[in-house]
């Protein structure tokens, strides 16, 4: 069966979001430095994105993304 389900039944909306690396140089620029601070200078962050791409969450370790989306009862699945 090749079915597949971008939504959960009667709600309209995915419960799929996607877990990525992002490199603290890769944001907007007025970002970076607040980031590097709040993140003990960290290069590398995740992100947390939702099914039309909108990130939800930029966290510093790859675990706490995966933990967030499922304490938010989502399903989270890693970007490469």
């Amino acid at each position: 069966m090749d079915t597949t389900y971008d939504a959960l039944p009667g709600t309209g909306e995915s419960n799929i979001v996607y877990v990525r690396p992002v490199a603290v140089l890769d944001l907007p620029e007025d970002m970076q430095d607040e980031v590097r601070e709040q993140v003990d200078g960290a290069e590398n962050l995740y992100a947390v994105y939702d099914s039309t791409g909108e990130r939800l969450a930029l966290v510093k370790d790859r675990r706490v993304a995966f933990i967030l989306a499922r304490q938010n009862d989502l399903a989270p699945v890693s970007v490469h």
